[in-house]
This record gives C-alpha cells, sequence and structure tokens, in this order.
C-alpha cells in the first residue's frame, strides 16, 4: 500500500494568503507573508502532527523566511505584493485553518509578526545565538516548531514550564 503524502506546495499556501488578504482589504508584504507562512506550517504542525509542506523555513535576520517564497516575490522588496496569483482550489479543512491564521496573525503588523517570532524558541534555537544582524540560512527544525507550539496549547511557557 502506498502512503500518499498529504502536502500542498508552498506557492498554493500563499497565494491562498494573498488572495484572502486582499478580499479584506489588504495587500500583503513579502515580510508578512512569509510570517503568515510559517504561523501557517507551525500550527499545523502543532495541532496534527503534519506540515502543510515539506520545504524548511529558514532563520534569517527578519525571522523565519521560506526560501522559494521569498525568492518568488522578493523583486516587491518592502512593498505590498501586487503580483496576480488566484485563489487556489483547497480544501475544506485547510481552508478553515488558513484562515484562523488569518484571523488570528492578520491583524498584527510585519513588524509585530517578526518580533514575535525573534521571541520564539524555534527561530531562536535555529540561530544557536548568532547577532541579530548576522545572516543565516539555518533551518527551523519543524520538530522543534511541532514541540514550541504545542507547549503553547498545552499551558506551558516558552521554556517548556508549566504555567502555575
Amino acid at each position: 500500500m502506498q502512503i500518499v503524502e498529504k502536502t500542498v506546495q508552498p506557492a498554493t499556501i500563499a497565494d491562498f494568503l494573498l488572495v484572502s488578504a486582499r478580499e479584506a482589504g489588504e495587500l500583503l508584504t513579502n515580510l508578512k507573508l512569509q510570517k503568515l507562512l510559517y504561523y501557517a506550517q507551525a500550527w499545523r504542525l502543532a495541532l496534527t502532527d503534519e506540515p502543510l509542506f515539506s520545504e524548511d523555513f529558514e532563520a534569517w535576520v527578519h525571522g523565519p523566511v521560506l526560501p522559494s517564497q521569498y525568492h518568488r516575490f522578493k523583486d516587491f522588496r518592502w512593498m505590498p505584493i501586487t503580483a496576480p496569483v488566484d485563489m487556489p482550489r483547497v480544501d475544506e479543512d485547510l481552508a478553515r485553518h488558513l484562515d484562523e491564521i488569518l484571523r488570528v496573525f492578520g491583524p498584527e503588523s510585519a513588524v509585530a509578526l517578526e518580533q514575535m517570532t525573534h521571541e520564539e524558541r524555534p527561530w531562536r534555537e535555529a540561530r544557536a545565538g548568532m547577532p541579530l544582524h548576522e545572516t543565516s540560512s539555518a533551518k527551523i527544525s519543524k520538530n522543534t516548531m511541532k514541540e514550541y507550539y504545542r507547549s503553547l496549547m498545552d499551558g506551558e511557557d516558552q521554556e517548556g514550564q508549566a504555567r502555575a
């Protein structure tokens, strides 16, 4: 029996987030898109033990980055992404998950999301104490992402200690 991997292409997730944000009246920058992609992957891992996509995030200066999607939109630099994209077909479960990511994290600014990731263990651990301004292509462990965000669901703090 062949096991079918349930992951989707990162571009599918990026397109869904871009179109959904546009429909809500916001144009995403590459910085904000990267953080939304990261939280979509992180919370999917925490909730289901399954990744949305197989590509790894890297611990860049401005937080987690998915290289394929960064390079896809890098010409927009810090400006909103205005490239034409169509709403991809995704199953209902995935659409609900991504809608929830947008509901929770969408109201935050790109800079606020960057700061959030800088304070969280997966990005910090991948950078292993590097100075904030030092470039890095260190991979962020999917296992660390899953464990860290699951610990938040379980009522533990960032260090894995139970909250009083």
